[in-house]
């Protein structure tokens, strides 16, 4: 584990959220990096615009460098995000948050870190982003889950998200119980293995029944099982998606 991220990681970092075209403004840099500062209590070398560094990448990397590992971690994770950024899918800020997630996400500065794999949550988000429904359900249940709250419920909405998906991709209303065949010859006709439609069917079939035992019909959920089952959860959507992106 790292106890800090290197300054060739920030620099990298800064050079995506303050690329000249599609990053950060130099206005956006001085107000996000100004009121984490406000904060954290930590004093700028650029708080205010025009700052007198070269180029905003230069400025978002020297404020940056102010901040803690930890603040930094946080900082970097939630400026991939940042509401002035498209809707579209940035692959170079994909990248930058799956790197930072999969190295350093020890820094988490959160009280009760996520014990979910983020590196699958972010790639099953990526891949989600076509099925509005089924992303949006989901990320209801991620938020549900790094609250600690509401178990039942998210485990709920990861079966219907998973649901919505398997309909969008069928084009069709049934039940994910009704789901489970279609999936299989799903899998062999996106030319998936024998064996790996198999294994698919029964562990979908099985996600279906342990949904019906502990979820639907009592409040009897295992509070241990919860991150294993949005994981696989995530695995299950993420592969779908892609043998249809292979096959389109």
């Amino acid at each position: 584990m790292f106890d800090e991220i290197p300054p060739n990681f920030i620099q990298y970092a800064a050079d995506i959220l303050g690329d000249t075209s599609a990053g950060l403004s130099g206005p956006d840099i001085i107000r996000v990096t100004g009121a984490y500062a406000i904060e954290y209590d930590v004093n700028l070398p650029h708080p205010t615009y025009p700052f007198q560094a070269g180029n905003k990448r230069t400025a978002l990397y020297e404020n940056l460098m102010e901040f803690s590992p930890s603040q930094q971690y946080r900082i970097i994770k939630e400026l991939c995000d940042h509401r002035s950024f498209s809707l579209k899918p940035n692959p170079a800020r994909k990248e930058l948050k799956l790197r930072l997630i999969s190295r350093y996400s020890n820094l988490d500065p959160r009280d009760v870190p996520s014990e979910i794999n983020e590196t699958l949550i972010e790639e099953t988000k990526h891949w989600l982003h076509g099925y509005p429904e089924a992303l949006s359900l989901y990320t209801q249940a991620l938020e549900k889950y790094d609250h600690g709250v509401f178990q039942r419920n998210l485990l709920d909405d990861l079966r219907l998200s998973l649901e919505r998906l398997l309909r969008s991709i069928f084009d069709n209303n049934k039940s994910l119980e009704n789901q489970v065949s279609l999936v299989g010859e799903y899998i062999k006709s996106s030319g998936g293995s024998p064996e790996l439609s198999n294994m698919f069917v029964k562990l979908l079939d099985y996600y279906a029944k342990y949904h019906n035992s502990y979820v639907k019909h009592d409040d009897a959920v295992i509070e241990e099982e919860v991150e294993f089952i949005f994981e696989i959860t995530s695995s299950f959507m993420k592969h779908l998606v892609r043998l249809g992106c292979k096959g389109s």
